[in-house]
């Protein structure tokens, strides 16, 4: 005789005597396989790190973690943009939450051509759909990390030969009123930095892009507010928050600097 689920015991549903609810329980490490919507090619397939999550309340004892692989793999073996949007509502109703939460991680890749030569390579730049989802509200933040080149202008301003200059990172969040390119954040983010990074430069191009970053210093400070000047002109970014950190070259320790803007989301 088969046995059901009805004839096992459900040990997550018991009660839970402690009083202490879960502000977020679910899976994470979990890759799968995405398609997103691609400026110049048109799509783009790539692999996703996915984190599900939901709130516990204080008198179940445990959530039920298969149903968070089963809402996700309903929708088959590629998951796009809009579907994600849809995800965190079906959590909230397939494990009784009051709050879902859901984050997509991926590698985008974007073809530049080399600013000298033309040559092409692909690059790739770290994109985070982070979704949240309550009774009658969602939620949407988009993050891209964006590495780039910055080069000191207190260094530049006092030696006489050179300046100390280094890789940096440019994490750029956003919440918006219509959805948004992906590369016009990117490229938003490398206007911003002493010169942006490329996968192919032959000789002519690195003498262009250290001339380049040679010509534009930028503190890790003027890059998070070049950075700002920019997202606050664009009136279909409602919220951001956009964190440099420099590699420090001659230093043992990194530099860093962060704006946000509003400080609080207007809807809050």
């Amino acid at each position: 005789m088969a046995v059901t689920a009805g004839d096992l015991k459900d040990t997550q549903s018991e009660p839970d005597p402690r009083g202490v609810p879960i502000d977020r329980v679910g899976v994470r490490g979990l890759k799968f396989p995405v398609c997103l919507r691609d400026r110049s090619r048109g799509l783009q397939h790539t692999i996703a790190t996915v984190s599900l999550a939901v709130d516990l309340p204080e008198h179940y004892k445990g959530t039920h973690m298969s149903r968070f692989l089963e809402v996700l793999q309903a929708h088959g073996p590629e998951i796009d943009v809009a579907t994600m949007r849809k995800l965190p509502a079906e959590l909230l109703k397939r494990l009784d939450a009051r709050r879902a939460h859901v984050e997509f991680t991926f590698p985008y890749f974007m073809t530049k051509q080399a600013p000298a030569t033309g040559a092409a390579g692909l690059m790739d730049y770290e994109v985070t759909f982070d979704l949240e989802a309550t009774a009658g509200r969602g939620d949407f933040v988009l993050t891209v990390r964006v590495p780039v080149g910055t080069l000191c202008p207190c260094s530049k301003a006092i030696s006489a030969r050179g300046a100390h200059n280094q890789r940096g990172e440019v994490r750029f969040s956003v919440r918006f009123h219509e959805s948004m390119w992906i590369e016009d954040l990117i490229r938003m983010v490398e206007k911003c930095a002493s010169c942006e990074l490329y996968s192919v430069l032959k000789r002519p191009d690195e003498k262009e892009v250290t001339e380049r970053a040679y010509d534009n210093p930028v503190f890790v400070e003027d890059v998070v507010r070049n950075v700002a000047v920019l997202a606050r002109a664009d009136e279909n970014i409602r919220w951001f928050r956009v964190e440099a950190e420099n590699f420090e070259s001659i230093h043992n320790h990194n530099a860093f600097a962060m704006v946000e803007w509003p400080h609080r989301d207007p809807e809050d």
